[in-house]
This record gives C-alpha cells, sequence and structure tokens, in this order.
C-alpha cells in the first residue's frame, strides 16, 4: 500500500500579514535583519549594538584601561594604544606581570580568574599551572604577582576577552591549566580532558565581576568573546562542530552574568563575537581562523564610537569608510573599494559605481549598495569643495 505524501503548509509572518496580530509579542521585539536591511553602517547599531553599548561614552585618553585574555584582546590593546588611550597593559612598567607577557594565551574563565585570586587574594595553587608559549614554567612569582597587583589597583575600565571551553585540568585536585600539559610532565593518570559546563564558565566570570567590585569598586568591566575559533579540538569529533559548543557555552555565560548584574551600571558586554561572525560574508583570511585586518579595525572603530572620548586632536575613524572597507575584505562589496576608500579616490569610486558591476544577485540589495557608496561619495564631493580633500583625477 502506497502511502499518499502530505504536503505542510508553513507560516510565513509579516509585518502586513494578518496573523501578525494574532500574537502577543511582550515589550521588546527586535526582528532579525534582512540583507537589505543590513547594507548600511547604520545598521549596526540597530540590529547589533542595540542594548550593548552605554548610555555615553566615558573612556577618554586619561581612563586607566586593562585588556587580557584570548587573543583576540591583543587586537584591542594594540588598537586603543595606537589611538593614544591610556592601556597599563602596553606599558613598559608592567612588563613582569604574566597578564602581559602571556596575556592574550589566557583563553579560558579559569585562568584569568585565577590572575586575579592570585594578584588580589593572595591565592597561590598547590602546583603549577601556568606555562609560557614553550611550555617553561610560570611559577608564583612575588614580583609578577606585585606588579598584576598593581595594574589591578590602577585600573578604570578593565577589557576581558574570553575565548574557549576547552580545558585540562588536574583530576585529584581540579585544579585547570592554563593550556594543555608539557609532554615532559603529563601523567594520563591524573592530567584529564573536558568540556567546561555553562555552569562553570559562568561562576569564574560572576566571581572575576565580584573580585572586582571589591578591590575596584568603581571601574568598569567590558567582557567579550573572542570571534577566533578554535584551531584544533581535543575531543573525538571535528573542530568545526566542537568550536560551535565552546563558543556557545561562554556566550550563554556571559550573558547570564550580565543581565544579572545590568542595573549595576558597571558590567558590560561587547559583541564583537557577533560583529565577526553574524554581519560579515567572509570574515576570515585563509587560515579560517584570523578576520582581515579591516573587519578588526571596523570593530574598534564601532568601540571607539561606542565607548571612547576623543579629542579634537585625534578625532575618531569615519565609520562609513571603516564598514565599506571591512565589507570589502569579506567579499560583502568588490575588493577594489579597499583601495578606493583608504586613498578617499572619488573618482574611481565614480567608475565602479557607473561601471555596472553586479554588487548583489539582489537587485534591491544591489540598489542598496550603490545608493551607500554614492551617499559616501557626495560626502567626500563635500569634503574636497570644503578644502579637506584633494582631487584624485
Amino acid at each position: 500500500m502506497t502511502k499518499k505524501a502530505i504536503s505542510h503548509n508553513f507560516q510565513s509572518t509579516t509585518k502586513d500579514g494578518s496573523e501578525f496580530r494574532t500574537w502577543f509579542r511582550g515589550e521588546h521585539t527586535n526582528f532579525n535583519p534582512t540583507a537589505l536591511q543590513m547594507v548600511d553602517e547604520e545598521a549596526v547599531e540597530t540590529f547589533v549594538l542595540k542594548g550593548w553599548q552605554p548610555d555615553t561614552p566615558y573612556i577618554t585618553p586619561e581612563t586607566q584601561i586593562t585588556a587580557f585574555g584570548s587573543c583576540f584582546a591583543a587586537n584591542i590593546s594594540n588598537w586603543l594604544s595606537k589611538r593614544n588611550f591610556r592601556v597599563l597593559t602596553q606599558g613598559e612598567e608592567a612588563k613582569r606581570a604574566y597578564v602581559v607577557s602571556c596575556g592574550e594565551g589566557m583563553v579560558n574563565s579559569f585562568v584569568i580568574r585565577q590572575q586575579f585570586e592570585w594578584a588580589w587574594e593572595n591565592k597561590v595553587f598547590s602546583q603549577v599551572l601556568w606555562h609560557g608559549y614553550k611550555a617553561e614554567e610560570y611559577g608564583y612569582d612575588p614580583v609578577a604577582q606585585a606588579q598584576t597587583k598593581e595594574l589591578f589597583d590602577k585600573t578604570d575600565v578593565f577589557i576581558l576577552t574570553f575565548g574557549l571551553s576547552e580545558v585540562w585540568y588536574d583530576e585529584p585536585t581540579g585544579n585547570v591549566f592554563w593550556r594543555t600539559i608539557p609532554k615532559d610532565v603529563y601523567d594520563p593518570s591524573r592530567h584529564k580532558f573536558r568540556v567546561a559546563s555553562v555552569e562553570e564558565n559562568r561562576q569564574n566570570i560572576d566571581a572575576i565581576y565580584q573580585l572586582i567590585r571589591k578591590h575596584r569598586p568603581d571601574a568598569k568591566v567590558i567582557v567579550t568573546l573572542s570571534p577566533i575559533p578554535l584551531i584544533a579540538t581535543f575531543r573525538d569529533n571535528s573542530c568545526i562542530t566542537s568550536n560551535s559548543v565552546s563558543k556557545a557555552s561562554l556566550r550563554v555565560a556571559i550573558d547570564e552574568v550580565v543581565r544579572a548584574h545590568k542595573a549595576e551600571g558597571k558590567l558590560f558586554y561587547w559583541p564583537s563575537y557577533e560583529l565577526v561572525t553574524d554581519v560579515f560574508k567572509m570574515p576570515y583570511k585563509s587560515d579560517r581562523r584570523h578576520p582581515h585586518i579591516p573587519v578588526l579595525d571596523y570593530i574598534m572603530t564601532r568601540f571607539e564610537h561606542s565607548w571612547c572620548i576623543s579629542s579634537e586632536q585625534n578625532p575618531p575613524p569615519s565609520l562609513d569608510e571603516a564598514w565599506v572597507k571591512a565589507c570589502a575584505a569579506a567579499g560583502l562589496l568588490p575588493a577594489q573599494l579597499d583601495g578606493i576608500v583608504s586613498g578617499k579616490r572619488p573618482y574611481r569610486m565614480r567608475q565602479l559605481i557607473n561601471g555596472g558591476e553586479r554588487l548583489d544577485r539582489d537587485d534591491k540589495v544591489h540598489s542598496g549598495k550603490i545608493a551607500m557608496l554614492k551617499r559616501l561619495l557626495f560626502r567626500w564631493d563635500a569634503e574636497r569643495k570644503a578644502g579637506a580633500l584633494q582631487s584624485d583625477q
């Protein structure tokens, strides 16, 4: 007997349909954007940054900043330092602190918590947990501890970047290592691997926040999730799927802690992870791990506009120019736009706009991208007329 195929009709909800008014949607309803809605740079504020920005920027050139954690933290430190903001972890006087000498290697929530407990609470662990990039032991050096404490004691804004949830630990004590274990001391009877749970990450992040509130009650804390994926997994399955779990565990933990303390006005989340993975089409270099430089530059330009009070002598970079260059690097716009925008070349921009090249398969999205480039060109023309921009002809 042949069974008759059943056809299922799936509801398509639109603002114009009667079903849109069927369900109560709560006080806040924020929709996922269409490709057309994401063409302009302003869309990032509406569809990504909404709910995550401070009421007003308050990082000034005098604000003392400490940024460490996964390797993405180095991008933040380098950008702010280059832009003449005061990043303490870039200072020569703090180079002995492990959050400086090995800061971007602190990729899990356990090790970041360990640094705060060691510096402020004098907690020393029962074994060597910390190793450098060449597997050298990092002991509980009192000089490094003193420099770390001094660094934390001065900090007005902590920027902490969490990277992954896969950890190696010592089974008898439960202590978690910075990385894996050096080969010459690895003991399979006690050195084990696991994936940290959401609850473990939540507890660590909450403990870090509470320590900062205890010792630096007025300091602000900005937490980010690194968009850099795992280079390899120690699980017996694909790295790509393990990376999803690793990031999801941290992202949920961060969200729970931020929601729990949001009313205090001291703890914030910066969505660098979502900016890389959800906004740009092909954000990574050929290694599929490190974002293209223009993508990183756009994220930090956005951060500066949201968080920093720049001086008149050192205004923040242009958002719309940084956006176009990032989109070009990520395959959302023609690659030649990087050079056109970097050199501010109106003539070449007109050539591209009028050349008939398709910028998207969708007609509306194509037209939206052309309109965006025309608006940038219009601004350049206005600057040229005002004498602020030379002609490229």
